[in-house]
C-alpha cells in the first residue's frame, strides 16, 4: 500500500553548520551485485541504509545469499551458497538496478532469469546495451512475456563498443567479463566515478581491470574471485544537493567526507553563479551571502554536469538573478519537477529538451508531489527557500537515495518534519 508520509517544511533563513555525506547508493548497488562473483564472505562498509539497498538485499537473498547488518552502515554478504538463478517480478519491480545482478550471475552460474524491471518515470532505460554485451561475450538471450533469460556455457572475452556510454551496461558487462576467458575491451564505456569504485572493488577481489574511469576499459578474465572488506565511496549527488541547499538559502555549510574531484562540474557552475567555495582534500564549504546569478546548464555523461543534479539546479535557477537555460541530454522526461516548482511560483517554460528558467525573488510554499528521487530533492530545497509552509508528498522516492535527509537538514537549522500518516488518513 502506498506510503502517505510527507515532509512539512518552513522557510529557512540560511542553513549553517557541518554535514557528513553518506556512502553512494549508485556505487553500493553494483558492488552488492558483484559480491555474487566471489562465492565467499564480503564485508561492505559505508553502505547507505536506503530502501534501494534493502531491495537489492532481498534480491541477493532470493538467490541464496546470506546478508547480515553489522553496525549502522556495514553489511556482511555471504554468497557461498547461491542455489537459485531466478529473481521474481515482485522483487525486481521495486528496483530498477535489479538488472545489475545479471552480469555476475551469468559469469558465476552460467544462467540467470530476471523479470524485466519496471519503467522509470524520468525516461526509458532500455537494457538492450546490456544484452548486446552479454551476447558478444557468447551468451544466448531469450526474451519472453516480461522476462529475459541469459545463458552461456562459457564466456569468451571480446571487444565491445557501446552505442551510448551507459553506466548500467558498462557495469554489467564489466562484472560478466571478470570471469570470462581471455581479454575483454569495452569501448565508449561510461566513465562515472561509481564505475571506478566498482572496478577497485573487483580488482581487490582478484580481478584484472584497467582503464575504469576512462572511455576504454580492459578486463583480463580470471578463474575466481574472493570475498574482501571494502568501503563504499561517498555520494557525490548527495554532496551536490547540500551544496545547492546552502546556495539557495544563503547559507554557510561545510560538507564533509567527500571527494571534490567527483563534483567538479557542479563546483565550477556554482563558482560561475557567484557562490563562495572553499575546497580541501575531503570537504567543500559553500557560502552564499547574495543571490546567485543565473547561468546555462547542460547535462552530459561524466565528467559533464550530472543529470542527477539537474532538478536541484533548476530549483536554484528559479531563485537566481536573470534567466538560465537547462538542457537535458540524458533522459527524455526529466522535467516533471518543473510543474511542481511552478506551483510554488517559479517561472519555467519547457521546450523539448530545454527548460527556460526566469529567476524570481521568492517562491511560495504549497503542496507539491515528488515524481522521482531527484525531483523530490529539488522540491525539498525549494521548500527550504520558499515563503510560508511547503508539504512534499511521495517522499518514498527521496528515501530511495538520501539517507536521513530530513535529519541532516534539521541539524543544519532547517525547519523540516517527517509527518507519518497511516494509509487511511
Amino acid at each position: 500500500m502506498e506510503n502517505k508520509d510527507f515532509f512539512l517544511i518552513k522557510k529557512c533563513d540560511g542553513l549553517r553548520g557541518e554535514v557528513s555525506i553518506s556512502g553512494c547508493k549508485n556505487a553500493a548497488l553494483p558492488i552488492m551485485a558483484a559480491t555474487l562473483l566471489s562465492g565467499g564472505k564480503t564485508t561492505l562498509k559505508n553502505v547507505p541504509m536506503l530502501s534501494d539497498i534493502r531491495n537489492m538485499s532481498e534480491i541477493l537473498t532470493c538467490f541464496g545469499a546470506s546478508i547480515t547488518q553489522k553496525n549502522k552502515n556495514e553489511l556482511i554478504i555471504d554468497t557461498e551458497n547461491i542455489l537459485h538463478t531466478i529473481a521474481p517480478y515482485d522483487l525486481t519491480c521495486k528496483l530498477r538496478g535489479s538488472f545489475l545482478v545479471m552480469g555476475p550471475m551469468l559469469a558465476r552460474m552460467k544462467k540467470v532469469r530476471l523479470s524485466l524491471p519496471g519503467g522509470c518515470p524520468i525516461g526509458s532505460r532500455p537494457v538492450d546495451l546490456h544484452l548486446k554485451g552479454f551476447a558478444a561475450l557468447g551468451a544466448t538471450i531469450t526474451k519472453g512475456a516480461g522476462f529475459v533469460e541469459v545463458k552461456a556455457e562459457e564466456l569468451i572475452g571480446t571487444k565491445i563498443y557501446l552505442d551510448f556510454p551507459s553506466v548500467g551496461a558498462t557495469e554489467n558487462i564489466l562484472m560478466a567479463a571478470t570471469l570470462a576467458k581471455g581479454k575483454t575491451t569495452i569501448e565508449n564505456a561510461a566513465a562515472e566515478p561509481e564505475i571506478a569504485d566498482l572496478a577497485n572493488f573487483l580488482n581487490k577481489m582478484g580481478a584484472r581491470i584497467t582503464g575504469a574511469g576512462t572511455d576504454t576499459i580492459t578486463v583480463n578474465g580470471v578463474d575466481k574471485l574472493k570475498g574482501i572488506k571494502y568501503s563504499i565511496m561517498p555520494d557525490r549527488i548527495e554532496a551536490g544537493t547540500f551544496m545547492i541547499a546552502s546556495a539557495m538559502t544563503n547559507g554557510d555549510v561545510l560538507i564533509k567526507d567527500i571527494i571534490p574531484e567527483h563534483i567538479k562540474p557542479l563546483t565550477a557552475k556554482l563558482l560561475e553563479m557567484g557562490a563562495d567555495l572553499e575546497i580541501t582534500n575531503d570537504t567543500i564549504r559553500v557560502r552564499a551571502d547574495k543571490i546567485c546569478t543565473a547561468k546555462d546548464v547542460k547535462t552530459l555523461p561524466f565528467p559533464g554536469f550530472p543529470t542527477d543534479m539537474q532538478a536541484q539546479m533548476t530549483a536554484l535557477l528559479s531563485l537566481s538573478k536573470g534567466t538560465g537555460i537547462v538542457t537535458e541530454t540524458i533522459f527524455e522526461n526529466r522535467f516533471m519537477h518543473v510543474a511542481e516548482l511552478c506551483r510554488m511560483g517559479a517561472q519555467i517554460k519547457v521546450e523539448g529538451h530545454c527548460a527556460v528558467v526566469e529567476g524570481k525573488r521568492s517562491l511560495s510554499g504549497t503542496k507539491v508531489s515528488a515524481s522521482d528521487l531527484r525531483a523530490g530533492a529539488a522540491l525539498v530545497l525549494a521548500g527550504l527557500a520558499a515563503k510560508g509552509q511547503t508539504q512534499v508528498f511521495n517522499i518514498h522516492h527521496i528515501d530511495r537515495g538520501y539517507e536521513n535527509l530530513d535529519i541532516k537538514l534539521k541539524n543544519l537549522g532547517a525547519q523540516i518534519e517527517r509527518i507519518e500518516r497511516t494509509p487511511l488518513q
